[in-house]
């Protein structure tokens, strides 16, 4: 465990359990970004005719990583971008289905639209409830998160592949921002039509990268508006035809984008099963924990699956109180929100626990 925390300096000097607000940036990226900046600094576009390369195995990699053949991956700076690119491409009016008081990203960007929405509620029986609204009025698309930013409430992606069976129809589009590396997932046996995912969280690769990955059959489903000439240009887009291009109009950050293909690496590297096996063995233990200090909500505590994202009955003096502990969360909703990665610990739990204990709670 301790070969997996080295690379990562901040933890040195924290208790840092904020994953879901911002991961930690690893040695091995920032050693790319430097050496990147470095070359560029002194090629200029010498160095950027190696652009093509570095879009094309960043490209490759995150298909490899979630089962997706990378003539499907657009690379876009961010979940938003992505999102409001992909609806903009549906003809109107549509019938939605979103979750209730989910990612205000996601949300937001569908109700800014002319789309008649319906929600399902987020609470213990979320499946049921999805399943209950489908019944009612079958959507046109599901946009929905694959873990809750706010409470870690995570999807069962069984359900999902059977939804998809029955109403094959619907689109299913997924933010995995709170999901992609923390474990397995194969795109193209999913069940999704569409996943995107911000990468700054749970893949540590920085700010300013993201992924989609589209199913095939989407192209003849949704038509873009957003064209430039970077649509045309580089592997998989002009071969393929234009849809991935339709999302990467311009300029590619080959910065941001090649921060994300080291990221991807060092994933490979640990490997995803491993990766998953420590979050969730970290995780069971702290909702155990959790229970024992009645500081989850109901919703959470009946679910027999869960992530490693938490959402703790406390108020500001708590969170101050923590902040002072050197332990690093978030203040989200009327909790105090905390998440554990791979890299965190047993013993970084044990402490919270000590001072959650030492404060009252």
């Amino acid at each position: 465990m301790e070969n997996l925390r080295k690379g990562f300096p901040v933890l040195e000097q924290f208790t840092y359990l904020n994953t879901a607000a911002s991961g930690l940036l690893p040695e091995a990226v920032w050693e790319f970004r430097q050496n990147h900046d470095l070359d560029f600094l002194l090629g200029a576009s010498v160095f950027k005719d190696k652009q093509a390369k570095i879009l094309s195995e960043t490209r490759e990699l995150t298909g490899e990583v979630f089962g997706c053949p990378p003539s499907q991956v657009a690379l876009v700076p961010n979940f938003s971008y992505g999102f409001n690119t992909l609806l903009e491409g549906f003809e109107k009016p549509h019938k939605a289905l979103l979750l209730k008081n989910d990612y205000p990203s996601l949300n937001w960007s569908v109700g800014s639209r002319d789309f008649e929405i319906n929600y399902a509620e987020i609470n213990a029986n979320l499946e049921r409830n999805i399943a209950e609204a489908f019944v009612k009025q079958q959507p046109d698309f599901f946009a929905f998160s694959m873990v809750q930013y706010l409470n870690g409430i995570k999807i069962d992606l069984d359900f999902i592949r059977d939804l998809k069976e029955k109403y094959p129809e619907t689109l299913l589009i997924a933010d995995g921002t709170q999901f992609c590396g923390t474990e397995q997932l194969n795109f193209e046996q999913s069940g999704l039509d569409v996943l995107i995912c911000s990468t700054y969280k749970w893949l540590n690769a920085g700010y300013g990268n993201a992924f989609m990955l589209f199913k095939k059959k989407l192209e003849n489903k949704i038509s873009p508006k957003t064209l430039g000439f970077g649509s045309f240009q580089g592997k998989y887009k002009a071969h393929e035809g234009n849809f991935i291009g339709k999302f990467e109009p311009g300029h590619q950050d080959t910065l941001n984008y090649g921060s994300l293909a080291e990221a991807l690496k060092l994933t490979k590297k640990i490997g995803i099963n491993e990766i998953s096996s420590r979050i969730n063995s970290l995780s069971k233990k702290a909702k155990t924990e959790f229970i024992k200090l009645n500081l989850l909500e109901e919703s959470v505590v009946k679910r027999k699956a869960h992530s490693s994202i938490f959402n703790l009955k406390g108020d500001d003096k708590l969170f101050e109180y923590l902040k002072s502990k050197q332990i690093i969360v978030s203040k989200r909703g009327d909790g105090i929100r905390v998440s554990f990665h791979y890299f965190n610990t047993e013993k970084e739990l044990d402490f919270l626990l000590k001072e959650l204990k030492k404060f009252g709670v």
